[in-house]
């Protein structure tokens, strides 16, 4: 019977209990987003307002965005099967790029339809707008206290993306209040377009973070703070049987995890296998990685193994092999 190994990877990203809260609070910002949405939409078309038109078009992604994130939340639990050995975990990641891109296209259509009101400036009722986004506000800083909880998502990139919109729509409804102030005092109608372009800006730039972020892990780079070349210095410092490491490859599947391959050439064949548990411990004690795939090569290195990290000054093609036929004799994994 063969062995079939299954990676179950959420289980290192958070527990399933925190899982399961981080759903739940995703979910409910998702139904009062998705709620006070409406009320935006008629406050809006009943003031004049851009930024309450603005801020209810952002809500409205929102609310798509959270549910995306409560989905990712929900997948991420769901076993690996022989059809995703690595389960839905990265569902997440993906959701996030999602999102990221959901808040660009948001704040492109925000500016032009800002200097479109600032071409051809349109009254704006400032009271409506008042009291509905002062609404809107208060339910914004209930959801941003839900989502937050006092606990450090920096590593959590769905929820950062849940955070954002969240973040950007409380900036939304602080731009809205501002204006409907300035233009009850003074009549400056165009303070409305102008603070909505203020708040796209800010909603670009949290963007562009998360799909960088989340692409870098959908594109299999390299996670933040694992240096190759220090892990192919270390194993060989740290073990006298290993005469080189090569063909290092590093990736996250959530941001949260970190995952290698590695080619090991050992010193005395005899001895070869003893090899493949030191290795796998001196990655976890020295470098914090858990997860390693780990071959053996038995055969003598050619010029481009042995500098594979910088192989495109050897000749070599974009996997840092040669071109000659290279044999491995065994593999194993965790």
């Amino acid at each position: 019977m063969s062995d079939l190994h299954l990676h179950k990877h959420s289980e290192h990203s958070h527990s399933h209990s925190g899982g399961q809260d981080a759903q739940r609070k995703v979910g409910i910002a998702a139904l009062i987003t998705f709620t006070f949405m409406f009320a935006e939409v008629v406050g809006g078309l009943i003031s004049g307002s851009l930024a309450l038109l603005a801020d209810a078009a952002h809500m409205l992604t929102d609310a798509g965005s959270l549910m995306l994130a409560y989905v990712g939340y929900a997948l991420a639990r769901r076993p690996a099967d022989v059809n995703r050995t690595f389960g839905f975990s990265r569902f997440k990641v993906l959701a996030s790029f999602v999102n990221g891109l959901l808040l660009l296209l948001l704040g492109i259509w925000i500016i032009v339809e800002a200097v479109h009101r600032i071409v051809e400036p349109e009254p704006v009722l400032s009271g409506i707008m008042f009291w509905v986004a002062v609404i809107g506000l208060l339910l914004n800083l209930a959801m941003l206290k839900l989502l937050h909880g006092g606990h450090d998502h920096s590593h959590d990139l769905n929820m950062q993306g849940a955070l954002m919109h969240v973040i950007g729509d409380l900036l939304g409804s602080v731009a809205a209040v501002a204006a409907a102030i300035i233009i009850y005092t003074t009549g400056w109608t165009l303070a409305d377009p102008l603070l909505s372009i203020l708040v796209a800006l800010i909603l670009l730039a949290g963007a562009f973070p998360i799909i960088r972020k989340s692409a870098h892990i959908l594109l299999q780079g390299t996670p933040a703070g694992v240096d190759l070349q220090a892990i192919s210095a270390g194993v060989v410092e740290a073990l006298p049987g290993v005469s080189a490491v090569h063909h290092i490859h590093a990736w996250s599947l959530t941001g949260q995890d970190r995952l290698i391959t590695l080619h090991v050439v050992p010193k005395d064949r005899g001895t070869a296998m003893d090899l493949i548990p030191a290795v796998r411990e001196v990655l976890k004690d020295r470098f914090g990685i858990d997860h390693a795939t780990i071959e053996l090569d038995l055969e003598p290195l050619d010029e481009c193994d042995i500098h594979t990290l910088s192989a495109a000054d050897h000749g070599c093609d974009h996997h840092g092999h040669s071109h000659e036929k290279h044999d491995h004799s065994h593999n194993t994994h965790s």
